[in-house]
């Protein structure tokens, strides 16, 4: 194989397992620029975990990189109980503690509401959620759909984007919804609502619309609108999947961890660069926008998930801080402690499980 061969296959995957890393870099420095700002002594930021493999001093805090390329800390003395130094995080205020807690999922969410905004400023147009024509024989206009109705809820819930549609429509088993649209300032509902559903090799049925949706010329408040409205169309997508996943409704092997995500990142960034070498380009800039969306998906999961209130994540820390603050007295360090140990284990073993089926995965493949 030539040398420009072996990079084309290399540089997808070094690009994704970067764009990891930035993430988790991106996060822990959100940790540690708030615990700087509220002057928070910080024994040391860590890339990565296990044996140290570089590590530095700067004033004082350490600085290291460490040999397996999962997470990263911000090591600031929080599981000391009666700890002398007034700037050592427990001894902190718990506002400042939440703060410096939550500071890392935001930053996540913040550089995924970013990629979204280049995401929405690269389409051609900004595509509404309003019908625009209906194709021949269309079973939605049969059952009473009309041209200029708004797909406003769907079993419920708001819609927000076109991609809306799409998820809450899969997410049916038989393509049957409760429908919800405006026509005319009127909300028109419909219940039973039949869509097409294709039926996929693996017999998953999938939603097939037969009508287009309205686009309109961009503009700087379009491209405003459509960021936020497609970042809570992701932040949606992801509790709602979590649910999905809780419920059973997904199988294991649906499920990914850092090797199946930088997976499919790969797989992304190889499908823009074989379409990169075709004349016509429209396939590549397609691509390009699938692998956008795709990254801003991954940040936003990473801050929504940090978020949640489960032991070991930020969001499980968030509820002892929020504990002290509504009973004026903080869970005793000890039981805190037990509580995330318990977490953290169990964590340990679904990542564990999961890696396990992304490596039996790409074994299969």
């Amino acid at each position: 194989m030539s040398a420009a061969s072996v990079w084309g296959k290399v540089w997808p995957l070094l690009a994704a397992v970067l764009y990891f890393g930035f993430l988790i870099l991106s996060h822990e420095v959100g940790h540690f620029s708030a615990a700087k700002a509220f002057k928070v002594k910080v024994r040391e930021f860590a890339m990565g975990m296990g044996p140290v493999l570089f590590k530095f001093g700067k004033g004082e805090t350490k600085y290291a990189l460490r040999a397996l390329p999962f997470g990263g800390s911000v090591l600031m003395d929080e599981d000391e109980e009666n700890s002398d130094e007034p700037r050592a995080f427990t001894n902190q205020k718990p506002w400042k503690r939440v703060v410096i807690l939550a500071s890392g999922a935001v930053v996540n969410l913040i550089v995924g509401l970013l990629i979204m905004a280049v995401f929405v400023a690269s389409q051609p147009d900004a595509i509404t959620t309003k019908i625009s024509y209906f194709g021949k024989d269309a079973l939605t206009q049969a059952q009473g759909l009309q041209e200029g109705d708004t797909i406003y809820k769907i079993n419920g819930r708001r819609v927000y984007t076109y991609i809306d549609i799409s998820f809450l429509i899969s997410r049916s088993e038989d393509c049957v919804v409760d429908l919800v649209v405006k026509r005319g300032g009127e909300k028109i509902k419909f219940d039973q609502f039949a869509f097409y559903g294709d039926v996929q090799e693996d017999g998953t049925l999938l939603y097939r619309h037969d009508f287009a949706l309205t686009v309109l010329p961009k503009s700087f408040g379009r491209i405003m609108s459509g960021t936020v409205n497609q970042s809570v169309t992701v932040a949606r997508i992801v509790y709602m999947s979590l649910g999905d996943m809780i419920t059973g409704k997904f199988r294991l092997s649906d499920i990914s961890g850092p090797i199946g995500v930088v997976n499919v990142i790969t797989d992304r960034a190889k499908e823009a660069q074989s379409e990169a070498g075709k004349p016509d380009k429209s396939g590549f800039y397609e691509a390009l926008l699938n692998l956008m969306f795709l990254l801003a998906l991954i940040s936003i999961n990473i801050g929504i998930m940090n978020l949640l209130p489960l032991p070991a994540l930020d969001g499980g820390r968030l509820v002892f801080c929020f504990i002290e603050m509504i009973f004026r007295k903080p869970v005793p360090k000890r039981v805190e402690a037990w509580i995330h140990g318990i977490g953290i284990t169990l964590l340990l073993l679904f990542m564990f499980v999961i890696t396990a089926s992304d490596i039996w995965g790409l074994i299969k493949r």
